[in-house]
């Protein structure tokens, strides 16, 4: 199941990020494949400067993050409101990605294991595991900004 998930939200995201005019049919969804190895996974600077996120989409990923860190500074524990509030703000930040080139693709590279992280918090059962991953949540946003602007 969490793989079904997870292929629909990667299907959701390159369809709203490359077809914003077009519809698409579950039949094309399915077909769709998104592959990553660690080589190509490697998120790259722009000649050594940030990639530009379209103002659009960087309210989602502000928003996601302070809720990420309320959490933590406010000793929360309830990991799987806090995963549905992440995917809210995920799935608002792939229906405003008008993005495209090498600019999307590397947005991609960090969006794809940030995505899976999030709906693994949200299937979590173990509340130590599920610290593990807010940390990593932590450092995605530390790495979203490390590499956009």
């Amino acid at each position: 199941m969490k793989k079904v998930m997870l292929l629909g939200m990667g299907v959701m995201l390159l369809w709203s990020c490359n077809n914003a005019s077009e519809k698409s049919t579950p039949e094309q969804e399915t077909k769709t494949e998104h592959h990553h190895d660690e080589k190509t996974d490697a998120v790259e600077l722009n000649n050594g400067e940030k990639w530009i996120v379209n103002e659009e989409m960087k309210p989602y990923v502000s928003k996601g993050e302070e809720l990420v860190n309320a959490y933590i500074q406010n000793h929360e524990t309830d990991y799987k409101t806090l995963a549905k509030q992440l995917n809210e703000q995920n799935e608002q930040l792939v229906k405003s990605c008008t993005m495209d080139g090498k600019s999307h693709d590397e947005l991609h590279k960090w969006l794809h294991p940030h995505l899976e992280t999030v709906k693994a918090l949200e299937n979590e059962t173990d509340a130590t595991k599920a610290k593990e991953m807010l940390l990593q949540l932590q450092n995605s946003y530390q790495q979203y900004h490390q590499y956009f602007n």
